[in-house]
């Protein structure tokens, strides 16, 4: 089946949104965005800047004075329309993924299905944002605590899911009543600027939400503006721990609520007692969606002594069998291009850092021949801790392995990182599943399993992967805050 290569122009917004609004820079400037499978111009975008971000906080700070009063069924209403409208547009909202960044169309319509989830999940968690009625310890008082929206939120988001990043943080932020200014990824600001269509068409009130569009150049001051500005309540930021820390310093003089979703360098733990089978497949489904560029793919496959050279084969056998690399619209490529060349640069740096340390080449191992933004599904084995690809997040299509002898080398080895974001193990031992399970060093495990993101359930990290959840019923308190009301005099 051949799909359509261009995104129907409905779909592609080459403005800015700002208080309902379609906008260019005060500036007039625009920054182009380049397709990573062929390098083909997908369009142009305002470059915008402080004054201009300045202007999107304003705006969603008089918004919110309305938005904060309407009712809960309300927001509920226009979340479910949103999402209703998102599926509605499945096929073409992952048309533009896949033009903007690369991953294949089967991928990218299966993140429109999990971003759109947010917004049916925040519908109905707006609708349950309780407070509480707390047991005076006097006759005379009553005491309550009510939760109320934050204010103005500022959201940075990544390119690599460039719709599911920006649903799961506005769909909580605007079900618990807040307003939000949203600046995307440089590399992939039409998968929000559509957004913003769709939620006028539900019904979202003009300056709800916003989205300021910027190139490289421009992304510093405009992200310095975010955190800085008095009437920012709060920032959400997803990216790399590097400018995570910037940003949390930079929210610092202004005390501003965080929520950080930062890198990872996730362990993958095969124990001789695993199902060696299921292991390869939970292996091959975690480590090459989005052609291993996600924060959560597996970065350091730990293989027990016992079953490494068994899994080590099934594995290479499952890379040669089900990845192929090429353009995301064709139908069997399951391997798009890496989002830009510095990411392939990157990756490659660790691959021949490996080799050049003692790690053995089994597969891959170069830039791939369908153009400059691929490389070739890699597998490394006798990979060592002192290798970079073992420290680094990889970000890309290589399978790293270490063999290991013992349970506790395991977990120290999963452990020996300042980041902790997700995790994985397989084994069929009922009392060893619990005890790595409580000793691994991170915000989410995956247990027998390869995949564990859904709107249900609580992301985010620990140690230096970030601070908070994002989904699941605790995903909008992070966009709420507690006051407690003391009334006295009852008589």
């Amino acid at each position: 089946m051949a799909y359509s290569v261009r995104t129907a122009s409905q779909f592609l917004h080459e403005k800015a949104y700002v208080n309902g609004k379609w906008v260019d820079a005060k500036s007039g400037k625009t920054f182009q965005v380049l397709n990573p499978a062929n390098g083909g111009l997908m369009g142009s975008c305002p470059d915008m800047n402080a004054e201009d971000t300045q202007i999107a906080i304003q705006k969603a700070h008089t918004a919110f004075q309305s938005w904060k009063k309407s009712s809960v069924k309300e927001r509920s209403a226009v979340l479910r329309k949103w999402f209703n409208l998102m599926m509605e547009n499945q096929q073409e909202l992952g048309k533009l993924i896949t033009e903007e960044m690369g991953k294949p169309l089967k991928e990218a319509m299966g993140e429109i299905g999990y971003a759109a989830g947010f917004f049916e999940w925040f519908a109905e968690e707006a609708r349950r944002t309780y407070g509480d009625i707390i047991p005076s310890p006097v006759d005379s008082k009553r005491l309550l605590a009510i939760k109320q929206p934050v204010g103005v939120c500022g959201l940075i988001t990544p390119w690599n899911f460039p719709s599911a990043m920006i649903t799961r943080k506005a769909g909580a932020a605007i079900a618990a009543g807040c307003t939000v200014v949203i600046k995307p990824a440089e590399d992939t600001p039409f998968s929000a600027l559509v957004l913003c269509d769709l939620a006028e068409k539900a019904g979202l009130p003009p300056g709800v939400i916003n989205v300021v569009t910027c190139s490289r150049q421009n992304t510093v001051e405009v992200g310095k503006v975010l955190c800085e500005s008095p009437l920012v309540a709060k920032i959400s930021f997803t990216g790399s721990t590097n400018t995570g820390k910037i940003l949390l310093q930079q929210c610092a003089n202004t005390v501003k609520r965080v929520s950080m979703e930062l890198g990872g360098n996730a362990p993958f733990v095969v124990f001789d007692s695993a199902d060696v089978d299921a292991a390869v497949m939970g292996a091959m489904a975690c480590k090459f969606r989005v052609s291993g560029q996600t924060c959560v793919c597996a970065n350091r496959f730990l293989v027990q002594e016992g079953i490494h050279d068994q899994f080590v084969q099934k594995l290479g056998e499952q890379m040669l069998k089900q990845l192929k690399v090429g353009d995301g619209f064709s139908e069997d490529v399951t391997q798009g291009p890496l989002i830009n060349s510095k990411g392939v640069d990157k990756v490659d740096e660790l691959t021949q850092d490996a080799v050049s340390r003692g790690a053995q080449l089994k597969m891959g191992g170069k830039r791939h021949s369908a153009g400059e933004n691929y490389y070739e599904p890699t597998l490394l084995t006798d990979v060592t801790s002192e290798m970079r690809c073992f420290k680094e997040e990889i970000f890309g299509p290589v399978s790293a392995v270490i063999k290991f002898r013992t349970e506790e080398e395991a977990v120290a080895l999963a452990n020996a990182s300042s980041v902790g974001l997700a995790g994985y193990f397989f084994s069929r031992d009922l009392s060893q599943i619990w005890r790595v399970a409580e000793n691994m060093e991170v915000g989410m495990v995956a247990v027998n399993d390869g995949i564990l993101s859904t709107v249900e359930a609580p992301f985010g990290g620990v140690k230096e992967s970030g601070i908070g959840r994002e989904g699941s019923k605790y995903g909008i308190d992070e966009y709420m805050n507690i006051k407690y009301i003391c009334m006295g005099g009852i008589q």
